[in-house]
């Protein structure tokens, strides 16, 4: 029956072709999204920078499959609040104080931290899964995006598996429907709004004594 249904709605409109009708059955409400995010399905949204292809951090390899990368990219564990990502951390009091500083100046916005990696689920901290960072699963990169729309989401979904929604080695996409054509099954917010500003954040990994700028992005780190 569902077939049928399918196919007296492209005949109805008969300027829709099969390709486009998997595209506006891939692009859905913010409701439906969230649902499929929740229960482990491959999504995209706007962010700041730009748009995001996410998933649960469980489900990662949802990832690395559907953009054909390499195991040696790892994704960014992306949330509403600092609060939702220090679990997965690890680090002294020390370290603590100086990671919080740069999250009060640059959070939210374009900048992601890579910092050591939480390696126990002890209730105070979590411990993700290794296909996140399948190479060295000892750190992971963590950013609350400035975007109304994205921390919506997450603070629905929990920290979210992401990366920027292109196939490897191409230009981010821009756009919903881009998306929507490359990634069919995956579920692409129907929006045009906020789509950020087409710069990747910048990329900041914690040495120890420093910050050693991996990428260069919006945001220069002082």
């Amino acid at each position: 029956m569902g077939d049928k249904s399918e196919n007296k709605q492209i005949a109805f409109f008969p300027f829709i072709t099969p390709k486009f009708y998997c595209v506006i059955m891939a692009l859905v409400n913010l409701e439906t999204l969230i649902a499929g995010a929740r229960a482990g399905q491959l999504v995209s949204f706007p962010t700041d920078t730009v748009p995001a292809l996410a998933t649960l951090p469980e489900k990662a390899g949802l990832i690395f499959a559907a953009k054909q990368r390499s195991q040696d990219k790892p994704l960014i564990l992306m949330a509403a609040r600092a609060e939702d990502l220090w679990p997965y951390v690890k680090g002294s009091q020390d370290e603590y104080e100086i990671w919080q500083q740069v999250v009060n100046k640059y959070w939210p916005g374009a900048l992601t931290l890579v910092l050591p990696a939480s390696d126990v689920s002890d209730g105070l901290r979590l411990r993700l899964p290794p296909a996140m960072n399948p190479n060295d699963p000892t750190t992971i990169g963590i950013r609350v995006p400035n975007s109304a729309i994205a921390r919506a989401i997450l603070a629905k979904t929990g920290p979210l598996a992401t990366t920027s929604a292109n196939f490897s080695g191409q230009p981010p996409l821009s756009t919903m429907a881009e998306i929507a054509v490359q990634f069919p099954d995956a579920l692409s917010l129907a929006t045009n709004e906020g789509l950020g500003v087409g710069v990747p954040s910048t990329v900041a990994k914690w040495t120890g004594t420093n910050w050693q700028i991996l990428r260069q992005g919006e945001i220069t780190l002082n």
